[in-house]
């Protein structure tokens, strides 16, 4: 995986943008299933998979595992919960800018 790889979801819409790596090869999941690359053809879930929807995702949110060092960019939005490891990605904070008195 590298910058800008584009990764989508095969059990809902949602596509996401690699901003930055993560340090080690990890698992990504969208609703319970793999997540594959932009034109390449999407692994199968097993049969009988409920879709995994925990949480939905955002258009425009950065996601992201501060210990692994994954972070990603939602480009379309959809129903199924982002991990990687099985860990649930959060949503990257803003930084608040300090203040001009």
């Amino acid at each position: 995986m590298k910058v800008g790889d584009r990764l989508v979801s095969p059990v809902c819409g949602t596509q996401v943008i690699v901003v930055r790596p993560p340090k080690k090869a990890v698992a990504i999941t969208c609703g319970g299933a793999p997540m594959s690359r932009l034109g390449e053809e999407p692994a199968e879930p097993p049969a009988g998979t409920a879709v995994d929807r925990e949480r939905g995702t955002l258009m425009g949110k950065r996601y992201v595992h501060p210990g692994l060092g994954l972070e990603l960019l939602c480009t379309k939005p959809g129903d199924g919960t982002l991990r990687a490891d099985g860990l649930v990605l959060e949503i990257k904070e803003a930084r608040s800018l300090p203040s001009s008195d």
